[in-house]
């Protein structure tokens, strides 16, 4: 396919990507490409001035299209996956919110079988170890200290595909949990918290020593931060908390923030005022999406909660809280370069930062050759026009264009 390639921070333009067998034969200027020797390569014919862009990585995401993961449904589960990868999310972790262990454990027991299906990259828990205190949209009842015997039910019942794990280091246990959920390979990440900057500070050190001793390294040995601002105290310039020192710790590169950067849950203005501060090869944009994504507004669950769209914003309808994202993450990544970051940070840190946390850099992410052949093609206005998954083309493409969204102090 002929257009301007976007990936790894960079734009190439009059670029080809070819495909064979699935993969990445050859990502480049047309020029190399016509004096090369590819004879098993295939490149699409596209629209003058397409983008091409890899195909897009969520960390952070509950459902979409009338889907929620939480809810443990294999039926609505898969079709929510098929038509995330329609919208260009092609590689994405089902996250689960605070519930019974019950709950959670079916949760679990679903979505891992889609993840060995090839469908997921895996199972993100938002909780239960969270801050009562933060809690936001998880609910209240289900909230505990870390307990290493829920926590080895619920590795067990994983079986290997829990990719990332929320929790709140203020919390007692919370020390023992970061070394458990290292030692088994699963990313710490600090969120729905309501700590200062030094127990913040030396939570993320501990969860990045532990990574590291599990012989992670690079981006891989990083702890995450679940959406970053929000379910934490304010940043202050007398007690600058847990914001203060997890904007630290991705400037110095030792953790990985994300951002839902959808013009809901952050201002536009502080979406490029982070990008500037720590870069965009420490930020993964996130959509924290619900069932609601892709649909109108009316009323919807997350979890055992019930939530109201108005506007395209969730709320939880008990509290008024804000209760997940209504954008895919190609909206995600056009509102951020609304916001002033230029097109190809929001790309890399939807695309090659977080394919680098799950450990598949060398995977997806990126539009080299030997990757996955997932590519996400757009107009110059970030358009939905095409997307491929696995060296093939996905039809009857779902696309949740961007809506006007009410910004929220």
């Amino acid at each position: 396919m002929h257009g301007t390639i976007v990936s790894d921070g960079a734009r190439t333009p009059n670029a080809v990507l070819a495909v064979e067998g699935g993969r990445i034969a050859y990502a480049g200027p047309a020029a190399r490409f016509e004096n090369a020797n590819f004879p098993g390569a295939e490149v699409s014919e596209l629209p003058p001035g397409s983008l091409i862009l890899p195909g897009l990585v969520d960390l952070h995401c509950h459902g979409a299209f009338g889907g929620d993961f939480p809810a443990g449904d294999e039926a609505t589960s898969r079709r929510a996956v098929d038509l995330l990868h329609r919208s260009g999310t092609t590689t994405l972790l089902a996250s689960l919110v605070t519930a019974s262990p019950e709950d959670l454990l079916r949760g679990i027991a679903v979505h891992a079988a889609l993840s060995a299906e090839g469908l997921l990259a895996g199972i993100h828990l938002e909780g239960p170890f969270l801050s009562p205190t933060r809690c936001g949209a998880q609910n209240p009842a289900f909230l505990r200290e870390p307990e290493p015997g829920l926590l080895a039910e619920l590795l067990a019942a994983a079986s290997g595909t829990l990719a990332t794990m929320t929790y709140a280091p203020e919390l007692p246990g919370a020390a023992d949990l970061v070394a458990a959920l290292t030692r088994h390979g699963v990313i710490p990440s600090l969120g729905h918290t309501d700590c200062d900057g030094a127990t913040a500070s030396a939570s993320l050190a501990a969860a990045r020593q532990g990574l590291q001793a599990a012989g992670f390294d690079g981006v891989r040995a990083r702890p995450t931060v679940t959406h970053l601002f929000n379910a934490m105290p304010p940043l202050h310039h007398r007690v600058p908390g847990a914001v203060g020192a997890c904007l630290r710790s991705a400037a110095a590169g030792t953790a990985v923030v994300e951002l839902i950067a959808d013009g809901s849950h952050l201002d536009p203005f502080m979406v490029s005022t982070v990008f500037q501060l720590v870069g965009a090869g420490n930020i993964a944009l996130v959509t924290d999406s619900m069932a609601a994504a892709g649909l109108p507004d009316g009323p919807f669950r997350l979890g055992p909660s019930a939530v109201t769209v108005r506007d395209g914003v969730a709320t939880l309808d008990a509290t008024g809280a804000l209760a997940g994202g209504t954008a895919t993450l190609l909206a995600v990544v056009a509102r951020a370069v609304a916001a002033g970051v230029s097109l190809a940070d929001a790309v890399r840190s939807a695309t090659a930062v977080p394919a680098a946390v799950l450990g598949l850099a060398g995977e997806v992410g990126s539009l080299r050759r030997g990757l996955r052949a997932d590519a996400v093609v757009v107009d110059a206005g970030l358009g939905l026009r095409k997307v491929m998954r696995n060296g093939q083309w996905l039809q009857n493409l779902e696309n949740c264009p961007p809506r006007p969204l009410t910004l929220r102090n």
